[in-house]
């Protein structure tokens, strides 16, 4: 199966919760997360960006395309722990109290090991896994006050397998695999779900940018389908696991893909 299936309408999982999504402007898993929340149903939304255009027309976009009215954007670095601490707080006060929180920010890249200088591996790791931990550290206390709230987290299948000229964001995901299931055991006590997706290749206009056709199609044919995922397909699984159709699922790292290892 070559083709992508329709597109799946919404199902209202998400009926009356708010959302809150990190790097959500743009093409990718981030903007495709952020529709999807908004047509299964959520109340209200607030997408993260480090883009000031992006991010305005993606708040229009999501506004025009779902019939929400109620989506708001705010700048954020994820590297930067005041940025971080204030998208939190815009999101607390937007929407009511933030009852899930996506966190989808990261940064990739290819360069061998012996290539690679101490600023790109800490510039990979900074925004996609202690990004994630800044974020988690940040929604955690009024979610654990609240004794409710999820987050999903984007990890990828280079957390568990290898790739050559990977070996910085491969380190990054891995951690966030850590992360996941370490923080998730502690939110559970306050009544807070972690769990995380792990996607393979998500076709989407800047990786296709930034990654050539040859390897683009190498990577789509290990695929049990032949074929890369849609990024919707990705954001579908991060849906299911911000609803309360997840409710017990805690710490979990679902692949949305073939390739685990």
């Amino acid at each position: 199966m070559k083709q992508a299936p329709p597109y799946v309408p919404g199902h209202q999982l998400l009926a009356g919760k708010s959302v809150l999504v990190t790097a959500a402007a743009g093409a990718g898993i981030g903007y495709a997360a952020a529709r999807r929340c908004a047509e299964e149903g959520c109340r209200a939304l607030m997408i993260s960006d480090v883009h000031p255009r992006r991010l305005e027309q993606a708040v229009e976009q999501l506004k025009a395309d779902t019939g929400l009215q109620a989506v708001y954007g705010q700048l954020c670095d994820v590297t930067d722990e005041d940025q971080v601490q204030a998208l939190v707080a815009a999101a607390e006060q937007a929407l009511g109290g933030v009852d899930v929180l996506i966190n989808n920010a990261g940064l990739g890249g290819q360069k061998r090991v012996t290539e690679m200088s101490d600023e790109e591996w800490q510039r990979v790791i900074d925004v996609t896994l202690t990004g994630t931990f800044r974020m988690t550290r940040a929604m955690l206390p009024a979610m654990q006050q609240r004794g409710a709230g999820a987050i999903v987290n984007n990890a990828s299948v280079l957390g568990w397998r290898a790739q050559k000229e990977q070996a910085h964001y491969a380190a990054a995901k891995a951690g966030v695999m850590a992360l996941t299931r370490c923080s998730a055991l502690e939110a559970a006590e306050h009544g807070v779900r972690i769990n995380a997706v792990s996607p393979s290749i998500a076709l989407h206009a800047f990786l296709q940018k930034s990654a050539s056709e040859e390897l683009l199609a190498q990577l789509a044919g290990r695929e049990a389908f032949g074929r890369a995922a849609q990024v919707w397909e990705v954001a579908n699984v991060m849906v299911f696991l911000a609803s309360d159709y997840a409710s017990y699922m805690v710490g979990e790292v679902l692949s949305v893909s073939s390739q685990q290892a």
